[in-house]
């Protein structure tokens, strides 16, 4: 069963960054394509960004585009989502997910079917 466990969300100030982990355990990350989403309260998932496990190909939601970038360490099985000049809009819990169904292109990736606890980022002064 596929597990995915993300971490580094926290509070931070507009105009600065965090970085987000998503380990996974139990599968090899490198064999699926992984994707990002965020919700924040009272709305619905958005797609943030995505990465193909073939090509290494990145795809971004135009809400972040230019200022997120997601990259993935296979031999860490781990994919990172760097987050720079944050807005307050961007306050959500985070989730990393995957789908063996599914790829980045052609998908939406808030239809991955499994996701893990999700990482709060909170951007605020």
């Amino acid at each position: 069963q596929v597990q995915l466990v993300e971490s580094g969300g926290g509070l931070v100030q507009p105009g600065g960054s965090l970085r987000l982990s998503c380990a996974a355990s139990r599968f090899t990350l490198d064999y699926y394509d992984i994707g990002w989403f965020r919700q924040a309260p009272g709305k619905e998932r958005e797609g943030v960004s995505c990465i193909s496990r073939s090509d290494g190909r990145t795809y971004y939601a135009d809400s972040v585009k230019g200022r997120f970038t997601i990259s993935r360490d296979n031999a860490k099985n781990t994919v990172y989502l760097q987050m720079n000049s944050l807005k307050p809009e961007d306050t959500a819990v985070y989730y990393c997910a995957t789908d063996p169904f599914r790829r980045c292109l052609g998908s939406s990736w808030t239809d991955f079917g499994s996701w893990g606890q999700g990482t709060q980022v909170t951007v605020s002064s």
